[in-house]
């Protein structure tokens, strides 16, 4: 492996893989172990709090810091995979976070439960990094785009699959397992990695000119702010210190981060790696996609988990005919279109179909079951397969691969930012959104409103006569006009998904068709021609 230095920041070229099979293998149950697990644990939080009696505040913040360590290491990993290769990174992570979802289940001193899940958190955000990196530095250019793939289909799968996991888990084997299931997985990503990755030198030369500072600087950033947006919605953002203190000293730190990256002298993720026009609307597209995403995936588990009640293996069919199976085939077809058209071609289909997909999931209403949703999540999913796919090509083809450890170091940002951005944003806008159609719907309601008068007498044939019969027919009134005004928030939801498809449909109209190279159209069939010369 040979390593140089650019005013820009770190060149390096990995060691192909001898066994790409294998290679790609681990890749695929790394980038799913990532998707399932914070998917997981979101959809069972509420099993969690009763297993381990936690409060509602309790629970919330288990949740941010079982995440927020990704975005801490994440935009390191990258550098840490060039300087010490992929099996000095990823074996020893994936065996560590094997004992440690082992033991969680087992703890029961509430401290200790946090602290282990912060370190399973550290350990869960070098997987992905160190997928995109060993996809550059350790395949052959022939199968990046089935690397990519494979790192795009976790997206579709983990925000579905999620719930089938966790209803099997919660309703047949306990939800130990949802800790336990990385106990079998991740020694398996460890022994394939073993067999089938390089074995490379320390990249003493990069070694010695590290950017601690900037990688510091950027992580801890990132990691405030990431905390910020999670806790927010909860504590009414700008109203509560704690959140002001987060955003200010996230901002802050990344303003650091910028002018240590101008003034080093090997700076570790120069900015001039984002500054081009399609690396920036690249990533616009990446934050229209997941506001888009966000919308359907909290506004279906939603309305059929708050509304009707259903646990999650009473939807669990619903998304594994509508998203888990469909994914690979969307995934295929994406492939072959990348293979044959410009990037843009599948990043305009995939908002096109999001868009629709929103569009039909608006007209919720209380009469829908979960397969009313079914064409809605289908076709949202075929969306979410093309788009993501299609727009990290278009950003690593249109990007020098050699500064591909730059390059993985804002994708991670842009991809863990952009998502928990899009779910604050959403979740903020519902709980107003539900205030004011609450509002709405109770303002001609009074004590002596003749239809309420009707209506109370009608649900007390119902309920039987006297105060409590009255008391009881009042509060199935309440919990009506509440349920009507949660549904209205859910297809508001949908409504700014739509708008957010629609937005990304604009910025591809800025966007130019990237440079010939390993992931352009044109590449394969080049390259099949120079060898029949």
């Amino acid at each position: 492996m040979t390593t140089a230095f650019r005013s820009f920041g770190p060149v390096t070229e990995g060691t192909t893989a001898t066994r790409p099979v294998l290679i790609v293998a681990a890749l695929l149950l790394a980038s799913f172990v990532v998707g399932f697990d914070t998917r997981v644990f979101v959809v069972g939080l509420p099993d969690l709090e009763g297993a381990y009696s936690l409060g509602s505040d309790e629970a919330s913040w288990l949740s941010t810091i079982a995440n927020a360590p990704q975005i801490l290491i994440a935009s390191a990993v990258a550098w840490l995979v060039t300087v010490f290769g992929v099996r000095r990174i990823m074996i020893p992570t994936a065996l560590v976070y094997a004992i440690v979802s082992l033991e969680i289940p087992m703890v029961h001193d509430g401290l200790l439960l946090f602290v282990l899940h912060a370190i399973r958190g550290l350990l869960l955000g070098v997987f992905i990094p160190a997928t995109i990196m060993v996809i550059f530095r350790n395949l052959d250019k022939r199968y990046w785009l089935i690397g990519i793939a494979i790192y795009a289909l976790r997206v579709p799968l983990s925000q579905n699959l999620g719930f089938v996991l966790v209803g099997f888990y919660g309703d047949y084997l306990g939800w130990q397992w949802m800790y336990w299931q990385d106990v079998i997985v991740a020694p398996l990503i460890a022994l394939l990695l073993v067999i089938a990755a390089p074995k490379e030198q320390i990249n003493l030369g990069l070694l010695e000119h590290a950017d601690w500072g900037g990688m510091l600087l950027l992580g801890s950033s990132m990691t405030l702010l990431y905390v910020g947006l999670d806790q927010g919605n909860r504590l009414d953002w700008f109203q509560s210190g704690t959140i002001i203190a987060l955003l200010v000293g996230g901002c802050t730190l990344a303003i650091g981060f910028v002018i240590n990256e101008s003034v080093v002298a090997h700076p570790w993720a120069h900015l001039s790696v984002i500054m081009s026009r399609n690396i920036g609307l690249g990533y616009a597209i990446i934050i229209c996609y997941a506001l888009s995403s966000a919308g359907a995936s909290m506004a279906i588990p939603g309305f059929l988990h708050t509304v009707l009640g259903f646990r999650p293996i009473a939807i669990s069919a619903l998304y594994l005919v509508g998203a888990v199976f469909p994914a690979f085939l969307f995934i295929s077809v994406a492939i072959i279109l990348l293979r044959r058209f410009d990037a843009r071609l599948c990043i305009v289909l995939g908002l096109s179909l999001m868009a629709l997909g929103s569009q039909l999931g608006s007209h919720l209403t209380l009469a829908w079951g979960p397969w009313n949703f079914l064409s809605t999540v289908l076709i949202h999913t075929a969306g979410q397969s093309f788009v993501f796919f299609a727009a990290v090509v278009y950003l690593v083809g249109s990007s020098d691969p050699s500064r591909s450890t730059a390059v993985s170091a804002y994708i991670q940002v842009v991809r863990l930012g952009s998502v928990e951005l899009a779910t604050s944003i959403l979740g903020t806008l519902q709980r107003h959104r539900e205030q004011f159609h609450s509002d709405i719907l109770n303002g001609p309601i009074a004590a002596t409103s003749q239809q309420l008068q009707l209506l109370l007498g009608k649900l007390q044939h119902v309920y039987g006569q006297g105060t409590r019969g009255h008391l009881e027919s009042l509060s199935a009134v309440s919990l009506a006009i509440r349920n009507q005004a949660t549904i209205l928030a859910y297809s508001d939801l949908f409504v700014v998904s739509f708008w957010a498809a629609v937005a990304g449909l604009f910025v591809t109209i800025f966007m130019i068709s990237m440079p010939y190279g390993p992931l352009h159209q044109d590449f394969k069939h080049q390259a099949i021609a120079e060898a029949d010369r």
